[in-house]
């Protein structure tokens, strides 16, 4: 009787010492985790454990990476890859920096990046076997690798990049091509049903630490449903009750490149020596045989920042801003929690988040745009100045401030009724046009335009007085390319004035194409391959993007030969000149291969997919990643084109792709009983 008291006493101890997290994660059957908690810890925690669950070998090797550590773990990586992103890190400070950042956070965030680094490490004691070997080295996590994470990924992979010093350094290399998203936010005047909407709708390469999560989070007062980037523990796109927000990659410039004069062991400043500042790091690197070398890494700074090319002929230093902002992930959190359009801007004006245009829309019926992020206050120069590399021996291009909220270009409530965002400058926000480009530094922004993909999303949400839901649904999944029209009708009818007959044959399959990059279009694939040798007799001019570019500037001859060797080269790569362009263009993943319907945003396609790989078949490498639609007091439908997992085995790593083929999308659900009517598993706290 003793021994049995013991016992129960023994349990209710152990009970009382556990703590009751009053969190329940209801996966769906598309494998979404929907994050019900009695608090906003609670949804950290949930957020945490969800994440690990559906990309637990990807997070702990970014995570790994971000701490500068992934050549300890693992090696140095194919090429050495794991070895130079280290260097990068180090280079940069990051994990140093994320680790005072994260110790400066007021008290209630820190406890929230806690309970989320909690979540993360209870799923890898629950479930050992889920996770590579390998990658369980980068175990524990700690709440101080979000914040290190999401800083290298936002200031030192969007704003400063390896990628950009390469380039400027050696004139090779670059980012992946074609990243960048479109964003629609739609008032009631122009909405068929009097409600607000909203599209988001990201394009990043289909892999690594552009990876798209997405999720549902619930407790008292908050229902928060959108995405975020692996390892990210807040949404960087969100809808609520009450508002939502997306966001497209910009162009302001938050990172420039210094050309150094070496003096001796100091470089040359205002006139005068300067010694550098050096700090003596180490490398770790993992060996064959399991053993850790250890190999000691200089790093120099300037007063510009870390020199991030130091060569004979060429010494960098890199300025990127945002160091000086530890509290991107509160503002984030905090913009997600707002009621109100007032309560948003507060948020908006702490200017925490480097970079991003964000596109917003909420309930009361408010649209706003703006080009968000930190830009420098620079003495002189436009975008082509300060996007090249600046002379580093003079202080007065050396910035230390920041140009403030009210100085940076934005769009609230047009008469247009709709705001929007295809990573263009920001003057096309909506249009008849409200920004006057000339009222605005000449250093600004520091993009190219995205014409075609910028002119089609406008010419979409203009061609009609009002939009419905299921009209902007479609306008969505338009693979039609606004380049063909410009150029198709003049073309023909140019090649048809030659004396090519092969020319001429070709134009018939052009003449009856349907202009779009749907799987069943006969002529894309021809076009893809004409399309860069034209060239326009009127330039671009951005005031008038429908009627700019114009006119062929080629002579009918000239033109023909372009059809005839693009027809030769066509059916020598496709066996047809009018191949079906989902018969080469494909959605491929796993043990998944699919047609695309879906084409590059440089040729005009709103319905962005890019592909890689050699002719004749290629796979979809980046474009749609997460896309949501919603009508506040209506319908919200998604889809996240790779699928809401990584991990091996998981049937939701692919599992979306036939609705991406299809061009259809699944409901949002973001009611309890909704998710229990499509419940796959549940996870109990």
């Amino acid at each position: 009787m003793r021994r049995a008291l013991l016992l129960l006493l023994s349990c209710a101890l152990a009970a009382s010492a556990a703590p009751k997290r009053g969190v329940e994660i209801l996966w769906d059957t598309w494998g979404v985790a929907h994050v019900f908690a009695k608090d906003k810890a609670g949804l950290f925690f949930g957020y945490g454990y969800a994440q690990m669950q559906s990309h637990g070998n990807l997070i702990l090797k970014l995570y790994g990476e971000s701490r500068g550590r992934s050549s300890e773990y693992w090696g140095p990586g194919a090429n050495n890859a794991n070895l130079a992103m280290d260097r990068w890190v180090l280079t940069n400070d990051i994990a140093e920096r994320g680790q005072q950042w994260y110790q400066q956070q007021t008290p209630e965030f820190k406890k929230y990046l806690d309970t989320f680094a909690e979540g993360m490490n209870e799923y890898a004691k629950q479930h050992p076997d889920k996770l590579d070997e390998a990658a369980k080295r980068a175990l524990p996590i700690t709440g101080a690798d979000p914040v290190i994470h999401t800083q290298r990924i936002m200031h030192f992979s969007y704003v400063s990049s390896a990628a950009r010093v390469n380039v400027a350094a050696t004139g090779r290399g670059g980012a992946p091509g074609g990243i960048g998203s479109n964003a629609w936010a739609i008032a009631p005047a122009k909405s068929a049903s009097g409600k607000p909407m909203i599209l988001m709708n990201p394009h990043l390469p289909w892999m690594d630490w552009y990876t798209y999560y997405e999720i549902h989070l619930s407790a008292p007062g908050i229902n928060l449903y959108g995405a975020s980037q692996v390892g990210f523990p807040v949404l960087r796109f969100s809808l609520s009750d009450h508002l939502a927000f997306t966001q497209t990659v910009n162009s302001i410039d938050g990172s420039d490149l210094y050309r150094i004069t070496p003096d001796g062991d100091g470089y040359r400043y205002d006139g005068a020596k300067r010694d550098f500042t050096v700090k003596e790091k180490t490398l770790a690197v993992r060996q064959a045989d399991g053993s850790v070398k250890k190999e000691p890494l200089r790093v120099k700074h300037t007063v510009h920042g870390p020199v991030v090319w130091d060569s004979e002929k060429l010494v960098l230093a890199q300025r990127t801003t945002g160091l000086d902002r530890p509290f991107a992930l509160e503002q984030y959190w905090k913009m997600a929690i707002a009621t109100n359009f007032t309560d948003y801007q507060a948020q908006l004006k702490r200017l925490e988040v480097p970079s991003f245009n964000i596109t917003y829309a909420d309930k009361a019926g408010h649209v706003m745009y703006m080009f968000n992020g930190l830009l420098p206050k620079r003495s002189e120069g436009d975008a082509a100045f300060w996007g090249g590399v600046i002379p580093g021996d003079q202080s007065k291009y050396v910035w230390t401030g920041y140009h403030s909220y009210d100085e940076l270009p934005k769009v609230i409530d047009p008469p247009s009724g709709f705001v929007q965002n295809t990573n263009d400058p920001p003057w096309s926000s909506t249009w008849p046009q409200v920004l006057d480009e000339k009222k605005y530094p000449a250093y600004t922004h520091s993009g190219r335009p995205e014409m075609w993909r910028t002119t089609r999303s406008l010419r979409m949400l203009m061609e009609q007085p009002k939009i419905s839901f299921d009209e902007l649904v479609a306008k969505k999944h338009s693979t039609r390319l606004e380049f063909a029209d410009r150029v198709i009708d003049e073309l023909v009818a140019a090649v048809g004035k030659s004396s090519n007959a092969k020319a001429q044959e070709a134009s018939k399959i052009l003449a009856a194409w349907d202009r779009q990059t749907d799987a069943s279009s006969r002529g894309a694939l021809l076009f893809e391959l004409i399309a860069p040798k034209l060239q326009f007799a009127v330039p671009l001019d951005l005031k008038q993007p429908f009627e700019t570019p114009r006119g062929l500037k080629q002579s009918p001859e000239v033109l023909a030969k372009i059809v005839e060797d693009a027809s030769a080269e066509a059916a020598k790569n496709y066996g047809r000149a009018d191949a079906p362009w989902g018969d080469y263009r494909r959605l491929k993943r796993g043990a998944t291969d699919l047609p695309a319907s879906g084409g590059p945003g440089a040729l005009g396609a709103f319905r962005v997919l890019n592909f890689a790989g050699t002719q004749p078949s290629r796979n979809t490498m980046m474009g749609d990643t997460f896309v949501l639609m919603a009508e506040f007091g209506g319908r919200a439908v998604a889809v996240t084109s790779y699928g809401n997992s990584s991990q091996p085995g998981s049937k939701h790593s692919e599992d979306q792709l036939p609705l991406v083929r299809d061009k259809k999308t699944r409901p949002v659900l973001r009611l309890r009983k909704e998710v229990e009517a499509n419940l796959e598993s549940k996870d109990v706290f």
